[in-house]
């Protein structure tokens, strides 16, 4: 088991009893502002208006909170689905690895960029588990002092960036498959989102309007009109699930396709799930999501008033989602300037990056 080290503090007296502590602690929770198991470390968000600008070196220290030290019982992916759980036990999910967490702009920072810019989305990190596949993704992890978990992937080299529909990139997300399973298993609901999302509005109050009835909140990269429709192309990139017999069934037996399926991702494997009425035969009442509220690549939002998360589906590389989602940003900045004339209409940026990243 790899040891963690808690983030660097200027307080000589926190400095200290991160050198005596031997167990990660749970994290002091961010102001609200507008099947294996694995190493993990735990440390605080950052409230301050450069935590998501990370051309800034490092963070303001004066501004770090200092986390508690209290101690949870269970195994280490217990102590950090605890740490980051709403009251309901509902946690946002999201996997990383040194791909997606190094360089000048990389998508993590771009991702947490959503949060510090979007309408009511700030304190959502307080609820935000990073799972890291490598050491460098979660030292940066920690570095942001997020809630982290470092999860141990078998079977290939994980640390790249795996191009779409690539043997390692479909090996990973099985391994992502068996994680989330596990967090199913252990009785937690769970937002999963890709990193390529950005949040733009709090999505829980469309998300929760009917939630309690409902076992699976899906995602889609072309939305026909229907939301019960079971003939959507699905995109495992942002969904809602709630931890229950029929989810983990659900789980249980997507990822069992997993050596009966050479050449296609779980996402693919799922839908032929659903297309065989599993989702019915498992008792299980789905909603698919709009995408005028949840956009994407594939079709974007009609209507930036509603919109709630942008994905950069339809997209191969990790580059030309840098490069399309910094647009989003810059045309989302646009439309909340004070000065922006709403009355002339609004359109989102072509997406050249990801169009071209297919040729």
């Amino acid at each position: 088991m790899t040891k963690s080290n808690t983030p660097s503090s200027p307080s000589k007296s926190f400095r200290k009893t991160a050198r005596i502590s031997v167990k990660p602690c749970c994290f002091a929770k961010l102001a609200s502002s507008s099947s294996d198991s694995s190493p993990m470390t735990i440390s605080s968000p950052i409230k301050d208006e450069n935590f998501l600008n990370l051309t800034t070196p490092t963070p303001p220290h004066h501004i770090l909170p200092k986390p508690h030290n209290l101690m949870y019982s269970g195994d280490e992916l217990d102590t950090a689905l605890e740490g980051a759980s709403m009251p309901n036990k509902t946690v946002i999910i999201a996997i990383v690895n040194k791909a997606y967490t190094e360089g000048d702009k990389p998508m993590l920072d771009i991702f947490l960029d959503g949060f510090w810019l979007g309408e009511d989305t700030r304190q959502l990190t307080n609820h935000l588990l990073i799972v890291a596949v490598d050491q460098t993704a979660f030292e940066r992890c920690k570095f942001l002092r997020l809630h982290c978990y470092k999860l141990k992937m078998d079977g290939g080299d994980f640390v790249r960036e795996k191009l779409y529909m690539s043997e390692d990139f479909i090996k990973m997300m099985w391994q992502r498959t068996r994680f989330l399973k596990e967090v199913l298993q252990r009785g937690y609901n769970f937002v999963f989102t890709d990193t390529d999302v950005l949040w733009l509005r709090d999505p829980f109050p469309r998300l929760s309007l009917i939630n309690e009835t409902l076992d699976l909140q899906i995602s889609v990269d072309r939305f026909n009109g229907n939301q019960w429709s079971d003939k959507h192309p699905i995109n495992t990139g942002f969904y809602m699930i709630r931890s229950n017999s029929k989810t983990i069934s659900l789980f249980n037996e997507w990822y069992a396709q997993r050596n009966n399926s050479t050449g296609k991702k779980e996402q693919d494997v799922l839908f032929e799930l659903m297309s065989k009425g599993a989702f019915t035969r498992l008792g299980l009442r789905v909603r698919f999501l709009d995408t005028i509220f949840f956009s994407g690549f594939c079709q974007d939002s009609r209507d930036v008033n509603v919109v709630a998360t942008v994905h950069a589906n339809c997209c191969r590389s990790i580059k030309a989602k840098v490069t399309d989602l910094t647009a989003v940003i810059h045309d989302w900045k646009t439309f909340n300037d004070p000065s922006y004339n709403k009355t002339i209409g609004f359109r989102w940026s072509n997406h050249f990056g990801c169009k071209h990243s297919w040729k």
